[in-house]
């Protein structure tokens, strides 16, 4: 998801209502055999305006892109390219 934020808003919050809203709209809509919760925590990246056709192709060609590498393969490149520090556990998990 790619969205313009304000260094004055909180991306907690931010998260929060997206994760609520979705999830209720995905079970209201009964879009999964179970009920649907996202799992705790997110990621975020910042982008320079300068970088957004590039994230945007990139956006625009996941499908195709994620033929060659899942998206967790790819979350994590991202964590090390970008350098972030994280424990695997906490690493998000494929659903079962």
């Amino acid at each position: 998801m790619l969205v313009g934020f304000r260094a004055t808003q909180s991306m907690a919050d931010f998260m929060q209502d997206v994760k609520a809203g979705s999830s209720k709209w995905i079970n209201d809509n009964k879009y999964c055999k179970e009920r649907f919760e996202w799992q705790a925590g997110y990621g975020a990246f910042s982008y320079s305006k300068s970088q957004l056709p590039d994230v945007i192709s990139y956006i625009k060609n996941q499908k195709e892109h994620h033929r060659k590498k899942t998206f967790l393969e790819e979350y994590k490149l991202f964590l090390e390219k970008f350098e972030v520090e994280y424990d695997e556990r906490y690493v998000f998990q494929e659903p079962e």
